[in-house]
């Protein structure tokens, strides 16, 4: 009766992934930011363009990747009144490659920032934070769909990876699916202005440490230039999925 009971409590890792699950939306701005920006910058590389190079393709990589994920076979994000919620469990698309495809090209991106900041505070608290976030957010979904969906979530798992996806099979798994860039568009225009806007935050956060905000208005005057026709991307994007255009769901 007691191993029952143990058994059936959460532990406190799958606690903490329901807790960070709900509020999972405000750890960026309320986690990364603050601490990006409010902690001295370093190069890494030992040349800040090599860095924000190396960084940009790591961010693009996690983006692209939720992107490729977005546009084959999407999964419902948001859950059900802020809890972990799955009507169906996905496994075509690159689902069928990893369980959490997601959830590492959030990884990627937030791993391409720490990369372009380069600053201690990076490595040793952002990383590691969001690296146990979704390691927790994981833990309590997978207990979620393990006993939502039994042993066909048994199964699934013992054939896909939890994270690192299995290459075997993915050119077929692209070319034999239609792309929807609508959803694409509808789901993700958001989180890829968040991205471009925290990469150019960062540079710019970067250069005016090292040279002094005096000296780096025209650099912020030049990555003004490249934010504005993201944000009216964004807008555009976020008229036309109010209106519909975009389709739904």
């Amino acid at each position: 009766m007691q191993a029952t009971s143990d058994r059936a409590r959460p532990s406190g890792l799958i606690r903490a992934g329901q807790f960070f699950f709900k509020f999972r939306d405000l750890l960026f701005p309320l986690v990364f930011l603050p601490l990006a920006l409010c902690t001295p910058p370093k190069v890494l590389l030992g040349d800040p363009l090599v860095d924000l190079v190396l960084g940009a393709a790591v961010v693009c990589a996690g983006q692209g990747l939720r992107a490729l994920v977005i546009g084959l076979a999407y999964i419902r994000r948001g859950g059900k009144n802020r809890q972990i919620y799955a009507a169906d469990l996905v496994q075509t698309g690159l689902f069928a490659h990893s369980r959490n495809p997601l959830y590492l090209g959030n990884l990627l991106i937030i791993a391409g920032l720490v990369l372009i900041h380069g600053g201690a505070w990076m490595y040793l608290v952002v990383l590691p934070f969001f690296v146990f976030v979704y390691v927790a957010i994981v833990a309590a979904e997978e207990r979620y769909l393990a006993g939502h969906f039994g042993e066909t979530y048994a199964e699934y798992c013992r054939r896909v990876p939890r994270f690192v996806p299995r290459l075997r099979g993915l050119r077929s798994t692209v070319r034999g699916m239609g792309f929807d860039w609508k959803r694409l568009v509808r789901k993700e225009y958001g989180t890829i202005f968040s991205s471009l806007t925290a990469v150019l935050l960062l540079v710019f956060w970067e250069y005016a440490y090292v040279h002094g905000f005096e000296a780096s208005r025209e650099v912020l005057q030049l990555l003004a230039l490249v934010w504005i026709p993201c944000i009216l991307a964004y807008l555009t994007a976020r008229v036309l999925k109010k209106r519909g255009t975009l389709g739904t769901g």
